[in-house]
Parts: structure tokens; C-alpha cells; sequence
């Protein structure tokens, strides 16, 4: 396969793209980012990856997804870093959107108009079902919006809501299975009443 500098020159000159994979969790969204970046690692371009440096679930300088797939990336403390760090690349990965600040749309729609392709994974729904962080804005600007959904622990139909297993009501809680289950609509909704 021959790389192609004016196919890839032409492409950038008419913008970037911002996409967006969502959903519950355990949907598979950041198996989803990471298969989209090793395929443009695999098309032979520039990648970077981010991730909020709050989240500390897994290895500091990787992306590690449920099924224990992982990528490298490097954890920023806000979403503008991101632009410090994010230069000349052409494909920018950005997982757990849901918890950097608000600035993350502006330096989406800044990255996308200098001809990157963004490629964000998040949370659509806090534990309450309500939307979380800068995902909404996000998603209104993104141009392919991919919703994924887990399978109900309760009952086996598709879920879209993280339900929280433990009874803490603050609104960011780092946690996995002992802490938050899939559940589609009726079961979520029967849990929380």
C-alpha cells in the first residue's frame, strides 16, 4: 500500500471530523476507540491519545479497556492540554470525555476545523440517567454519533443505563462491576424507585 501525500493533504484542506462513540457502561466504548485508533495507526497515521488524568482506574500512560485491550495514552489535567499536545496529528483519541471540563467541545471543533479527525468515547448518562459532562454539547457538533449498549445483567435485553450498585450519590464515583451493573430502561427504572 502506497501512502498517498496529496489524497491525505487534499483531505485535511476540506476539515477535519469530530465522532463520537457512546453509551452505558460495559457497551464496549473504549474497545470502540481503541480499534478505531489501531486501524489509523494500521493506515499509517499520526495518533495521539488523551485521557482525564482523574481517572485512575487503570495504567496511568494507557487506555485499557473491559475486555483488557489497551492502547498508550497520555493523561492531561484539562481539555486544553490537549490542544498543547495534539500537534501536527492527524487522528486525536479522547476516551471518558464525560469527565473533562467544559472547554472539551471548543477543543474538539478546533482540532476538527484544523483538519483532524477526533474521535471521543464517553458517557452519555450519569448513574441518575442524566446527560453527563460536555458529552451533550459533543455530541450536537459530532458527525457521526455511534450509541452503544451493554447487555441488562437483569434480564439480557440491550442496556443503556450504568446503574450505581452503591449507595453514594455524588455524581462522580470511579468504580466498575462492584460498583455499577448495565441494566436496560425497566429494570433501571424498577431498581430506582
Amino acid at each position: 500500500m502506497v501512502f498517498n501525500e496529496d489524497v491525505f493533504k487534499r483531505k485535511s484542506e476540506l476539515g477535519g471530523s469530530i465522532e463520537v462513540v457512546c453509551g452505558s457502561m460495559f457497551s464496549g466504548k473504549t474497545e470502540e476507540l481503541i480499534r478505531r485508533l489501531n486501524r489509523a495507526r494500521i493506515a499509517r497515521l499520526k495518533v495521539e491519545i488523551f485521557s482525564p488524568k482523574a481517572d485512575t482506574r487503570y495504567l496511568e500512560n494507557a487506555l485499557v479497556s473491559h475486555d483488557a485491550n489497551s492502547i498508550p495514552s497520555t493523561p492531561v489535567e484539562n481539555a486544553s492540554s490537549i490542544l498543547l499536545l495534539a500537534s501536527d496529528v492527524n487522528v486525536v483519541g479522547i476516551d471518558e470525555a464525560q469527565f473533562f471540563d467544559a472547554e472539551l467541545p471548543d477543543v474538539c471543533n478546533v482540532l476538527a476545523n484544523k483538519g483532524v479527525r477526533v474521535i471521543v468515547a464517553g458517557l452519555d448518562m450519569d448513574f441518575k440517567g442524566q446527560p453527563f459532562g460536555p458529552m451533550p454539547q459533543i455530541m450536537a457538533m459530532a458527525d457521526s454519533v455511534s450509541k452503544l449498549q451493554a447487555v441488562c445483567v437483569r434480564c439480557g435485553n440491550p442496556a443503556m443505563y450504568s446503574y450505581r450498585l452503591v449507595p453514594d450519590d455524588t455524581r462522580i464515583l470511579l468504580g466498575e462491576k462492584e460498583s455499577y451493573e448495565p441494566r436496560c430502561r425497566i429494570c433501571y427504572l424498577n431498581s430506582a424507585s
